[in-house]
């Protein structure tokens, strides 16, 4: 496809060219973690105010797992809101509850319903199965527990961006496999779904920031434990045999993105498997884009096609009730 890069995408694109930006190879895991802290923050725009903000914990099986509950603005504090479980990007290594605070609070709004962020743990210190291991933690909480947080637990989704989409899309087989929790809908903002093949766009994207083909591989090496990971299907759900009845989808991929193809590889196979889908192609994005909406308008089109995805399923479960 003859995509042309968005503008504001190509100004952030030069603007780390220019300042020849450490690849994460030669950092630590804190050094990577503090980059990423201070590059949302340089381009998240103000947090929006909401009804009510909390933070929680769930119960993990290596402890406590750090939660953020979000009622949007205009809210009933009173009523049964359905809720989004959200699982921030960061490549497995970086990213917690502040790095996506904006998202999360315009998404809790836009979509008038609560969110949830999820702080699982993060790689290298706590490599796979850990953080799918909280996040399948914190979703069976919100479903046995979420009623005494004036949860509707009968409209649950998962979702996150990067990273998080990919651990949202395993949930969403696990929760197929097992039975339930049922959910509404996975939200997959352009996702990692395929470790165990390098697609074609790593290599025609291969050196196009924020997210570069080195980055890929050293996130990888950070939360794989050992070469046999990559082919599991909780690392990479494009692998998983079958794709049928699993949860309604909402896909987002980006043109300039080296995850690009993995992620309209999942897409096709939701399709193929007979899986409801709402998708979204940014032909001239970046990787990560939603938390750049200081910079980048279409951060906000992003955040307002999820929650109309959003709204869409949690109004098709409210209507079977």
């Amino acid at each position: 496809m003859n995509d042309i890069i968005d503008p504001s995408a190509r100004r952030i694109v030069e603007a780390a060219r220019k300042a020849k930006a450490v690849s994460e190879a030669t950092l630590t895991p804190a050094e990577a973690r503090e980059n990423f802290r201070n590059s949302r923050r340089a381009l998240s725009p103000e947090p929006p105010a909401v009804a009510f903000v909390d933070d929680l914990k769930a119960p993990g099986l290596a402890g406590h797992i750090p939660l953020r509950l979000y009622r949007g603005a205009g809210t009933d504090l009173d009523a049964d809101l359905p809720v989004f479980l959200f699982f921030h990007s960061g490549g497995w290594v970086s990213g917690d509850l502040d790095t996506h605070d904006v998202v999360c609070r315009s998404i809790a709004t836009v979509a008038r319903c609560a969110v949830i962020a999820v702080d699982y743990r993060l790689a290298p210190e706590h490599r796979f199965p850990a953080a799918i291991d909280d996040g399948w933690s914190a979703l069976t909480f919100v479903a046995s527990q979420g009623a005494s947080l004036k949860l509707d637990t009968t409209r649950i989704a998962v979702g996150g961006d990067s990273a998080g989409g990919n651990i949202a899309a395993t949930l969403a087989l696990m929760a197929r496999d097992a039975g339930g929790p049922r959910l509404s809908l996975q939200v997959l903002a352009y996702p990692a779904t395929d470790f165990s093949t390098e697609h074609a766009s790593w290599a025609t994207l291969a050196d196009q920031p924020p997210l570069t083909r080195d980055r890929l591989r050293w996130f990888q090496k950070q939360y794989l434990r050992d070469e046999r990971d990559r082919r599991d299907w909780r690392v990479s759900p494009l692998l998983t045999p079958d794709l049928k009845g699993v949860a309604p989808a909402f896909v987002a991929t980006a043109g300039f993105d080296p995850l690009h193809d993995e992620g309209e590889a999942y897409l096709k196979r939701l399709l193929a498997a007979g899986v409801r889908v709402r998708s979204r192609r940014f032909g001239g994005q970046i990787h990560g884009f939603i938390t750049m909406g200081k910079v980048v308008p279409e951060a906000t089109t992003l955040i307002g096609e999820i929650a109309a995805a959003l709204d869409w399923a949690f109004q098709v479960d409210k209507s079977r009730k």
